[in-house]
């Protein structure tokens, strides 16, 4: 019997390893993430943390009913955001075929290597002799 595991210390870095190999799987680069995926990730990340910070208080605080009603009320802001960015990304991707998700991912893209490229100069610039 095949079996497959991952080892992550939290539900986030289990949630990127299982999205890693299921990329890998459908033969896409392990680096780029569907807009979607990235939102869900966002929204679990801020439910995770929540989730932390109500743990971090002292036991009478944390298990206080305001704490909870609030930590609750994080969880179903996160998740209306999520579905609202979500829905409404669908709706510009429907529109226009897809080509305006497409064209913000290809400029974030060229930002992040274009400021790169200005660290690396920052770089080669101080380890020059003066």
């Amino acid at each position: 019997m095949a079996t497959l595991s991952f080892e992550g210390e939290t539900h986030g870095e289990l949630v990127i390893k299982v999205r890693r190999w299921l990329a890998s799987l459908e033969g896409e680069e392990p680096g780029h993430m569907a807009t979607a995926d990235a939102i869900e990730q966002g929204a679990e990340l801020t439910k995770e943390a929540l989730r932390i910070i109500a743990a971090a208080a002292p036991e009478p605080i944390a298990q206080h009913e305001v704490v909870k009603a609030l930590t609750g009320l994080g969880y179903k802001a996160t998740d209306a955001t999520k579905e609202a960015i979500i829905d409404g990304l669908d709706s510009v991707e429907e529109v226009t075929g897809g080509s305006v998700v497409k064209r913000a991912r290809d400029v974030a893209e060229q930002a992040v290597y274009e400021m790169n490229a200005q660290v690396a100069r920052q770089i080669l610039k101080s380890l020059r002799p003066r």
